[in-house]
């Protein structure tokens, strides 16, 4: 069936600029989505930005010719390129110049140039309740569970759509019906001091996504001081291995205050109780290589907050990493380390900090194959299919630790 449009929508949609293109592409999604209208959002975050081609470039170039302005403050997600420091990304001339073009027309729309997959640490929050349009998968995760407001994971250029128009199809997490729990996950049979440990949340949001695709659950038993960083880890990990954009964790997240409340006042149509030897198995399923060779080391996929610089920092405590070590952030957390002067020495410790981009979608490894140690989920599953590299997984400690001494070095005590 045929979205319905208001008057003032099939007005916009019967034009010859990017807004009347914009509203026409998103009245079709609607209709092939199964929406029967639109709805007006308040802001978005644009997925758009990263070069994977150059159609993208050609589509954002042609909507920044036909006059496209955003409507509502639109984030921008990654780029393909490190705006701040240039050299940092080995691209070809041809990749370079593409992905250049692209990052400069989206912010000709007005977008903001934030150029980071973690828009809810740089300002960009929406409230409780409010209708918005995200790309990123873990942004999308963040956005739904942690802050509340409501969006699908809308892809490229479905987004920058939205976001000329102020409109999204009414589908999906849009709805309070879409949101409610159907599976219970019961962590009781695990220890506190697993819980209470950042190692554990990437791992935690690997199974979930595996094991539920795009169900929506909500977590039992988990401690009530949960950190944002954590369930950011937790929610790009599941986003990662599973098309998750909605979790609720009982007592933590706004729309959970109890499990029964998350999950309608229903009972669940299944109930898992999640073991140590799960869990052991989802974190084994992370790395693609044992021993004890790396070759470098990335974090920071959600960008790492100013709170896990500095983690970092007393991990270090004045050492020098052997290996390769690079840490993608945001711009805005890269000002507040130089206006605090922490950022030279982290350089001067060997670490490499990477911003507007990410070390799985720009040429930034040293080479095309080898071993890469890191504490993202998220990292783990696509470091393999896209930069070449095998991949271990480990704590924040133990990537320090591995770096430091040249060789894989994990804890085990948790896991055991």
């Amino acid at each position: 069936m045929p979205v319905r449009l208001t008057d003032e929508e099939r007005a916009i949609a019967a034009g010859s600029d990017a807004a009347a293109m914009s509203m026409r592409i998103l009245a079709e999604m609607g209709a092939m989505l199964g929406a029967e209208r639109l709805i007006p959002v308040t802001s978005s975050h644009i997925d758009g930005g990263l070069y994977h081609g150059d159609s993208g470039v050609h589509f954002a170039e042609r909507l920044v010719g036909e006059g496209a302005r955003v409507a509502i403050p639109s984030t921008m997600n990654v780029g393909g390129l490190d705006l701040l420091t240039p050299a940092t990304v080995k691209a070809d001339p041809h990749r370079h110049e593409m992905a250049l073009r692209l990052m400069k027309a989206y912010e000709a729309m007005g977008c903001w140039p934030t150029w980071t997959c973690s828009p809810y640490q740089a300002g960009h929050r929406p409230k409780f309740g409010e209708q918005v349009a995200w790309g990123e998968s873990n942004a999308v995760a963040f956005c739904n569970s942690v802050l509340g407001a409501r969006t699908n994971r809308y892809g490229d250029f479905l987004d920058i759509c939205c976001a000329i128009v102020a409109r999204a199809p009414d589908y999906g997490l849009h709805r309070a019906e879409k949101r409610r729990a159907t599976i219970l996950i019961d962590t009781s049979g695990l220890s506190h001091a697993l819980k209470a440990s950042d190692v554990f949340y990437p791992v935690l949001g690997a199974w979930y996504g595996a094991e539920i695709g795009n169900a929506i659950g909500v977590i039992d038993g988990l401690p009530p001081f949960v950190s944002e960083d954590q369930l950011k880890a937790l929610g790009a990990a599941a986003a990662s291995s599973g098309a998750v954009g909605l979790f609720h964790v009982a007592g933590v997240t706004p729309e959970a205050p109890t499990a029964a409340a998350a999950l309608g006042n229903q009972p669940p149509e299944k109930t898992i109780r999640l073991d140590a030897a799960m869990l052991r198995a989802a974190r084994d399923r992370l790395s693609t290589v044992k021993g004890e060779r790396i070759d470098a080391v990335a974090l920071g996929s959600p960008h790492f907050s100013l709170e896990e610089f500095e983690a970092l920092e007393d991990l270090i405590d004045g050492r020098h990493v052997r290996l390769p070590f690079f840490v993608c952030t945001g711009r805005h957390v890269v000002a507040e380390l130089e206006r605090r002067r922490r950022l030279k020495p982290l350089e001067q410790a060997g670490v490499t900090v990477v911003a507007d981009t990410c070390v799985v979608v720009a040429p930034i490894l040293p080479s095309k194959s080898g071993v890469l140690m890191t504490n993202s989920g998220k990292f783990a599953h696509y470091t393999p299919a896209n930069t070449g590299y095998e991949v271990v997984y480990g704590s924040l400690a133990d990537c320090v630790k591995s770096a430091i001494e040249g060789r894989v070095s994990r804890d085990e005590g948790l896991w055991s």
